[in-house]
């Protein structure tokens, strides 16, 4: 397992979806298994290029930064900071797994919605 391959693939992946090519992403980075565990997405590579898709046509404007990658074993995880039309800004935490052929089998997430105001100075990302 090449944990430093591993992080560069899951960014170039959900990079590549999120700029809207999902197709390409699960073409070159999956290996035909996407076991999706957000329910807003369907399991497999078809969930996954159908939601990426209409989020590529509806919020076309959208950007992404990967502000940290971490890597233990077969998973890495994501720290992205979003910001979508009209300013709306998300945190973002992507933990994928990869299978023994260095390919994306597995997704969790967990999204937040950054505040308009803190109770601290610090930034999310």
């Amino acid at each position: 397992m090449n944990i430093k391959e591993n992080k560069k693939n899951a960014i170039d992946f959900y990079r590549m979806a999120y700029e809207g090519k999902p197709k390409a992403a699960i073409e070159k980075y999956c290996g035909g298994t996407y076991i999706q565990h957000n329910p807003h997405v369907a399991n497999g590579p078809k969930g996954f290029i159908d939601y990426f898709e209409r989020m590529q046509r509806e919020y076309p404007e959208k950007s992404i930064k990967f502000v940290r990658a971490v890597a233990e074993g077969d998973l890495v995880a994501l720290h992205t900071h979003q910001i979508w039309p009209d300013n709306d800004q998300y945190i973002t935490m992507d933990f994928f797994r990869f299978d023994t052929e260095g390919k994306i089998c597995e997704h969790w997430d967990s999204i937040q919605q950054i505040p308009k105001t803190s109770a601290n100075p610090n930034t999310m990302y």
